[in-house]
C-alpha cells in the first residue's frame, strides 16, 4: 500500500562508571508492529546517534525504506504509540531514561537533492552543508547560510534554522510532510508558519522534503562566502567536540551568550558537562557526562540568567525521552 493521496493544508570532567543499558521491557505492542521494508530495531541505543553522545535507548527505532514504507507503517501503527523523529542528532539531547514508543530516523532515499533551474528540492535527510555545496556547484546563491547550520533539512524546517544572516523562511517555497495517519501534506510557506526558530506545523508532521529558491550567482563568489562562514564558525564556536550547537534562542533584541556571560556562567561545570569557554551558549560533554548533567547545567544557566537579568532563556536544543537511568 502506498502513501495516501496528497492534499494541501492551510495552516574538567568528572570520571564515572557508566551503567550498560541492556534490554528494556518488551511492551506487547512491539510484538505486533507492522511489517516494513525498512529496519526495525528494539532497544536501540540512541546516544551514539547524537552529537552529545549521551542518552538512553529507543524502545523501537524505525528506519523506513522510503516514503511509501513510512506511510504504510504510520497507517497501521496504533495511535496511542508515541512517535519521535530524529535527524543526525546535532541539536538533540536524548535523556538517560530513553525514548518510549517509536523513534523514526530518515536516511537513504530521504536524502536526495535535485536542482532544476534556480530551484533546489532536498529530502529531509539531506545535510544542510551538502545542500549549500550543491547550490554552490550549480551557481545558485542565497543558500550559503546552510553551510553554517549543522543538521538536516528536516530539522532546519522544524525549527526555521538560521545562521550568518539567513534562515529557512528566507529560501523555502514549499515543503512536504506526512502526518500521523500516513497522509502526505503539501505545505506552502504561509502554511509552515515560520518565525524565529519556530515552525507552526503540527508536532506530529514528519517533514519529507523542502523546495527552496536560489538565485543565479558566481560559483567562485559563493564558495568564498561559504569559506568565510566556515572560518567565522570555527573562530567563534567550539567545533570537533561533543556539543549540541546553540543551546538557547536569542531573546528579542538580546544575545543569549551575552546574558549567560554576564551571569558568570562561562566555564561553569556540572558533573561531566561544561558551559563552553569559547562560546558560552554552547554546552559540552567533556567525555563522561550524562544527559542529566547536560540538561541540569542548562537549567542552572537559565536560573542564573533569570536572577541576574530577569530574562528567561528558552531552550533551542530539543530534549526528548524520559529522565533517570534506563532499566
Amino acid at each position: 500500500m502506498g502513501a495516501r493521496p496528497a492534499r494541501s493544508t492551510g495552516r574538567p570532567a568528572r570520571q564515572r562508571r557508566r551503567r550498560v543499558i541492556t534490554a528494556a521491557p518488551r511492551a506487547s505492542w512491539i510484538k505486533s508492529l507492522p511489517k516494513t521494508r525498512g529496519r526495525l530495531t528494539v532497544d536501540a541505543p540512541l546516544g551514539g546517534l547524537t552529537w552529545f553522545r549521551v542518552g538512553g535507548n529507543a524502545e523501537v527505532l524505525f528506519r523506513p525504506a522510503d516514503v511509501d514504507d513510512l506511510a504504510e507503517f504510520l497507517t497501521q501503527l496504533p495511535e496511542e504509540i508515541p512517535v519521535t523523529v530524529i535527524g543526525v542528532g546535532s541539536n538533540l539531547l536524548v535523556r538517560d531514561g530513553g525514548v518510549p514508543g517509536v523513534v523514526i530516523r530518515l536516511a537513504g532515499s530521504f536524502g536526495h537533492i535535485d536542482v532544476m533551474g534556480d530551484i533546489i528540492t532536498a529530502g529531509a535527510a539531506a545535510l544542510d552543508l551538502t545542500v549549500a555545496m550543491t547550490a554552490q556547484e550549480a551557481g545558485l546563491t542565497g543558500l550559503e547560510f546552510l553551510s553554517g547550520v549543522p543538521g538536516t533539512i528536516g530539522g532546519a524546517l522544524r525549527m526555521n534554522a538560521g545562521a550568518f544572516g539567513g534562515e529557512m523562511k528566507d529560501v523555502t517555497l514549499s515543503a512536504t510532510a506526512i502526518d500521523r495517519a500516513g497522509t502526505t501534506q503539501l505545505l506552502t510557506l504561509p502554511d509552515l508558519g515560520m518565525s524565529y526558530r519556530h515552525c507552526g506545523c503540527p508536532d506530529d508532521y514528519i517533514f519529507l522534503s523542502a523546495t527552496m529558491q536560489g538565485h543565479r550567482g558566481q560559483p567562485a563568489a559563493i564558495a568564498a562566502k561559504m569559506a568565510e562562514i566556515k572560518t567565522a564558525r570555527e573562530d567563534s564556536q567550539p567545533t570537533r567536540v561533543r556539543t549540541g550547537g546553540s543551546t538557547f534562542a536569542n531573546p528579542p533584541g538580546l544575545k543569549a551568550w551575552e546574558l549567560i556571560d554576564k551571569a558568570g556562567c562561562r566555564g561553569l561545570i556540572r558533573g561531566g558537562a561544561q558551559v563552553s569557554e569559547k562560546h558560552c551558549n554552547f554546552l559540552l560533554n567533556l567525555g563522561e557526562a550524562t544527559a542529566a548533567d547536560i540538561e541540569g547545567l542548562g537549567e542552572d544557566v537559565r536560573r542564573r540568567v533569570l536572577e541576574t537579568s530577569g530574562v528567561t532563556l528558552e531552550w533551542e536544543i530539543r530534549r526528548v525521552g524520559s529522565e533517570g537511568e534506563q532499566a
